[in-house]
């Protein structure tokens, strides 16, 4: 896929291998072929938490992306900066209501899809105190909703891939870390076999055996 312009130099990627967020940057910079270098974040250790990093973002958090002078944080932002910026109008539509449906998928990764898939897989991973059958029973409302608005095209936004796209797949991909089953849901492994069939896609990755199976 072509861009619309280059940046001058390489972005810079401060993020976690393993985490969804870090990974809608990772492979979205690679969907759109821009010369970057990834930066790992000690999150273990508590690097995130440090000024050096929290000049970068107030929040403390990944992934951050240093663009020239420019220095973007939260995943869903930085999605939306890269479109805007370097990327064909077909990942970020301009027109309503397809851009205003865009926007809802990214809202939706911000809540129902965090406290729900991305949530589970933080248990089972990294010992999150979360809920286990609260979040997944919520993972499993998204899913039907997915399912459902995909039986009615292949993508979550009109017939190209978005960064609605984008924003879902990680965390939806690696449901089953947090035993989430997607085995219901053949419409919704069907778009992830789309997404994992774009030129450039990179792989989040996996933290358990069996991905996509059932728990």
């Amino acid at each position: 896929m072509t861009t619309v312009s280059r940046p001058e130099r390489p972005i810079v990627l401060y993020g976690f291998k393993k985490s969804g967020h870090s990974h809608r940057v990772e492979v979205f910079l690679e969907l759109l072929g821009l010369p970057y270098v990834f930066r790992p974040v000690d999150l273990a250790g508590g690097e995130h938490k440090r000024a050096a990093f929290t000049a970068k973002n107030v929040f403390g958090q990944v992934p951050v992306i240093e663009d020239g002078d420019q220095v973007i944080s939260d995943s869903c932002a930085i999605l939306f900066y890269l479109a805007s910026r370097y990327a064909p109008e077909s990942w970020l539509p301009r027109e309503f209501p397809a851009a205003a449906d865009v926007q809802r998928w990214l809202s939706v990764a911000s809540g129902l899809l965090a406290y729900g898939a991305a949530a589970a897989r933080l248990v089972t991973v990294f010992k999150a105190p979360f809920n286990p059958e609260e979040v997944i029973a919520r993972a499993h409302v998204l899913l039907r909703v997915m399912e459902d608005v995909l039986t009615r095209g292949d993508w979550l936004v009109g017939t190209q891939p978005t960064i609605a796209d984008v924003a879902l797949y990680s965390y939806v991909a690696h449901a089953p870390e947090g035993n989430v089953s997607l085995d219901a849901y053949p419409h919704v492994l069907g778009w992830l076999a789309r997404f994992e069939a774009l030129p450039g896609f990179v792989p989040m990755p996996s933290t358990a055996v069996g991905l996509r199976a059932g728990a």
